[in-house]
């Protein structure tokens, strides 16, 4: 009869996603330590449910499924710590059983470990077993104990890792279904002011062409808003594809677009690349737009010429991206925050969404990188980046 303790288990081991699917080489990898460390033959990673016992990975034979009335770790998996049977024929637990009695197999040593969840819940073992009877030393058994816990960690990883992916799926969809149905109106909005805009009675008077002016300009800034908060909701959403980029074709075509638009504020760059990068090139394009734009933003926003330096080396396990700027640098009291969304620290004279950091911080977590702001030597920011190898 099936119990609340089964539901609840069964529930657990479905989120884990692993029955009914080719064996994960790193459980695989476990159970062969198993079986080394323990000096057995044989080995087995089972999963057990309300109804059978799930061999999902396996050292000396192939895995398989069986009912959980055959199973020997069903007996015991439930209870708190390790089994060790040093002959399992003269165990009345097991004596019976099809794995021992020759109709399956012929096990007399048998060892297990049960593999518990965070939440404490028991949903099967790791056990090793033999056809010859022998003891189980202590260092063993605290091995095929703290292969246990790995397993489970393997497990956890595994879950969170769907879960953290489909997450992202629902961010990116749900961003494209807000920028869409915020986009319609605004659009008409927008189209409704040039309408107005160009009635002679409205255009002959000055104080209601400057409002009009002033909406087409508010309404443009939140479609720009809108295009970057969808940028940043999708980073991370799609598998990363690293190839070696270099960086001075990617800043010369940004201070391209920044010079068409007229935002280049008369910006002297240099780039010293001694290096590729290795990175998705797409994702690397967005991150070295950004990193430069606000360098040439800010920096220019006094009286001063802005000077940009772009400089890419290696360092161990990776390489190393800085931009260094001459412009009034960020307080060190905001150094962290204005990598969070809508943060724009302190300086809200020179106009943004307080994104650009944002983003850039998330396509650099999802090459597994990190990311920070020093004070620069030219006086300014300095916004370096550190992406591993692989």
């Amino acid at each position: 009869m099936k119990t609340a303790d089964d539901a609840i288990r069964r529930a657990i081991i479905e989120d884990y996603g692993v029955l009914g699917r080719a064996t994960e080489p790193d459980l695989q990898g476990l159970v062969q330590l198993a079986a080394t460390v323990c000096s057995v033959p044989t080995a087995v990673i089972n999963i057990i449910d309300d109804r059978s016992q799930h061999q999902i990975a396996a050292v000396g034979f192939e895995p398989a499924v069986c009912s959980r009335e055959d199973s020997m770790c069903a007996v015991v998996f439930r209870e708190p710590g390790h089994t060790v049977v040093r002959d399992a024929t003269l165990d009345d637990r097991f004596a019976g059983n099809p794995f021992v009695t020759g109709e399956v197999a012929n096990v007399r040593f048998y060892a297990s470990s049960p593999l518990i969840t965070p939440s404490g819940v028991p949903i099967g073992t790791v056990c090793i077993f033999d056809e010859e009877p022998r003891e189980l030393p202590e260092d063993e058994s605290a091995a095929l104990a703290l292969i246990a816990h790995q397993i489970v960690d393997v497990l956890e990883l595994r879950r969170l890792t769907r879960e953290l992916g489909e997450s992202n799926a629902q961010l990116e969809n749900f961003a494209a279904q807000v920028a869409h149905d915020l986009r319609n109106p605004l659009t008409a909005l927008t189209g409704y002011i040039e309408l107005a805009s160009e009635v002679p009675e409205v255009a002959e008077v000055p104080a209601a062409s400057r409002a009009l002016a002033r909406a087409e300009s508010v309404a443009d800034r939140m479609s720009g808003m809108i295009a970057r908060l969808l940028d940043y909701a999708s980073v991370g959403g799609a598998p990363i594809r690293r190839s070696a980029v270099d960086v001075g074709p990617v800043v010369a075509s940004t201070m391209e677009d920044l010079r068409s638009g007229g935002l280049d504020n008369g910006a002297d760059v240099t780039v010293e690349a001694s290096v590729p990068v290795p990175a998705d090139p797409t994702l690397l394009g967005v991150l070295i737009q950004n990193l430069v734009g606000n360098a040439v933003k800010f920096a220019g926003a006094g009286e001063r010429t802005p000077a940009i330096t772009v400089t890419v080396g290696a360092v161990v396990a990776g390489v190393r991206i800085t931009v260094d700027d001459n412009g009034p640098g960020v307080p060190a009291a905001e150094r962290e925050v204005v990598f969070e969304p809508l943060e724009r620290g302190s300086n809200v004279a020179v106009p943004g969404f307080g994104i650009g950091l944002a983003t850039c911080n998330r396509i650099v977590e999802s090459h597994g990188g990190r990311m920070g702001i020093d004070e620069s030597p030219a006086g300014g920011a300095r916004v370096w980046v550190v992406l591993p190898s692989a």
